[in-house]
Parts: structure tokens; C-alpha cells; sequence
């Protein structure tokens, strides 16, 4: 793996720590509709109330693998890959409830990191 695609794994993984770890229950710019934090983010989209841990915990696996992908590379592709898609679900959900396209920007941007992760 190149330089600039271990850049994109790790970037695309500490993003995704740092909104479910350290900004979970913060208020963002970036929450769906007039959501405070990420429970009520998924609130807003309609979810039932444990998908945002069932969904949660499968990002933080996805980002905990690209961290341990720099060891070992053939967990990148899946990783980022199947990161990519939640990404784009992220996407179609603040879309589907009429928010601005600023407020899809952090997921834009970690599908564009697992994009780079996968060319490179």
C-alpha cells in the first residue's frame, strides 16, 4: 500500500473514532434535521432506537481494522470498502429527511477517505 492510501485508511479511521468515541453525545453542525447528538440523529432518520448502537459498533470495528490494516493489508479493502457504503447510507439519510448538503459533508469526506484507501 502506498503512502497516500495508508493516509486515507488512517484519516477515514480517526474521523470515525473521534464522532463515535469523542463526539457522540456533542452537538455538531453536521447532526440530521435539529438532532443535539447521535442518538437523536438516528431518532430523526427514523430508526429504531438500538441501531445506533448496532450501527456505532460496526464503525468502530471498520475504523479499529483500517488502524490495524497498516499490519495487515488485507483488511484494508474490506474495511474501507464496506466503511464506504455505510458512508453512502449516511449520505442518503440526510438527504431523505431534506437537510443541506453541509450538513453530509463529514460523510462526503470519510467516503472520499475510503475511495483514496482503496486506489492507492
Amino acid at each position: 500500500m502506498s503512502v497516500i492510501g495508508t493516509v486515507g485508511q488512517l484519516a477515514a479511521a480517526l474521523w470515525i473514532l473521534n464522532v463515535w468515541v469523542l463526539r457522540f453525545n456533542k452537538e455538531t453542525e453536521y447532526r440530521g434535521g435539529e438532532a443535539k447528538n447521535l442518538p437523536q440523529e438516528f431518532d430523526v432518520y427514523g430508526f429504531p432506537k438500538g441501531t445506533v448502537w448496532m450501527v456505532g459498533s460496526v464503525k468502530v470495528s471498520l475504523a479499529i481494522l483500517l488502524i490495524v490494516g497498516v499490519w495487515v493489508d488485507a483488511l484494508v479493502r474490506p474495511a474501507a470498502g464496506a466503511l464506504g457504503i455505510l458512508m453512502l447510507a449516511a449520505i442518503a439519510m440526510h438527504l431523505r429527511v431534506g437537510d443541506r448538503l453541509k450538513k453530509s459533508a463529514p460523510a462526503i469526506s470519510v467516503l472520499s477517505l475510503c475511495i483514496v484507501a482503496l486506489a492507492f
